[in-house]
């Protein structure tokens, strides 16, 4: 929707900031051993910075995690006597020789079709005129007089609809006023999600409560709603061969590297169980 609707350096302080903190969270000399290769505490702070988490402790893990696992692939490589790269451009070529990947058949993608069909269908489409009250989103006071605001206009124009352009012409702050507060036909991922979730809920006619979203408070009115129609097999089968094929390829990369795990001795890391784990997508 329209108004209705890193510097380097500075990355790198932030970094060592976070590793800074994690270091209250390590033991002093910390480090792991890959069937007796060395995985340093330094390697561990590095790592830290590609993986987001909600908490230091977590990001730690993730970075431990992934670094073992780098580990094993790189050894495993080796013995099979693959040229390992600092890229790992090797990886790709490891799990195509080492990981049976099975192909998704006619019949497997058919029976995903006839078990998810409400997924396989056109967006439902909205034909909507709105009138922006204008305010910021941490603005109470404002918030609060555009809602009751909005009261008022909602029930002049209950009592005559017709008027909606020209009130929308009158209040709202949005370019669409001067089309009456047309915003022509509205499919999903269109306008932005806090208003798109409250407006793909509402059935056709006036919306009598107002919407609200970042740009202000919304009132909405909806000419026309087509509801989403099913789409034909034919029209999505390559999109669930792919999604099928995806999905074992993850599931049996994933059992594979678990196989590695099994087979290793690791020292100062210890996997947790976790059911359908996905350790990377190559």
């Amino acid at each position: 929707m329209s108004n209705c609707s890193h510097n380097h350096s500075q990355g790198h302080q932030e970094t060592m900031a976070t590793v800074e903190h994690a270091t209250t969270h390590l033991e002093a000399g910390h480090m792991i051993k890959v069937n007796l290769t060395t995985i340093s505490e330094d390697s561990i702070y590095r790592e830290m910075q590609y993986h987001e988490a909600e908490s230091q402790e977590t990001a730690m893990v993730l970075a431990m995690e992934s670094l073992v696992v780098a580990e094993l692939l790189k050894q495993r490589a080796k013995t099979i006597g693959l040229s390992v790269d600092e890229h790992e451009q090797f990886v790709e070529t490891l799990i195509e020789r080492e990981v049976v990947q099975p192909k998704a058949t006619d019949d497997d993608c058919l029976h995903y079709f006839t078990q998810n069909q409400k997924k396989f269908a056109s967006p439902p489409l909205l034909e909507v005129k709105h009138i922006l009250l204008a305010c910021a989103p941490d603005d109470t006071a404002a918030r609060s007089e555009a809602n009751e605001m909005a009261v008022n206009i909602v029930a002049e124009l209950k009592s005559n609809i017709g008027q909606f352009s020209a009130l929308a012409k009158q209040y709202s702050r949005c370019p669409s006023a001067e089309l009456g507060g047309s915003l022509g036909q509205i499919s999903k991922g269109q306008t932005v999600p806090e208003f798109e979730r409250q407006l793909f809920c509402c059935g056709e006619g006036l919306v009598e409560s107002a919407l609200e979203s970042r740009y202000g408070v919304h009132i909405v009115f909806i000419a026309h709603k087509e509801a989403p129609r099913p789409l034909p097999y034919d029209l999505v089968a390559d999109k669930i061969r792919d999604y099928l094929d995806t999905k074992v390829r993850n599931t049996a990369i994933a059992q594979y590297i678990t196989t590695l795990i099994d087979d290793a001795e690791i020292e100062g890391f210890e996997f947790e169980e976790k059911k359908d784990r996905q350790f990377f997508h190559a």
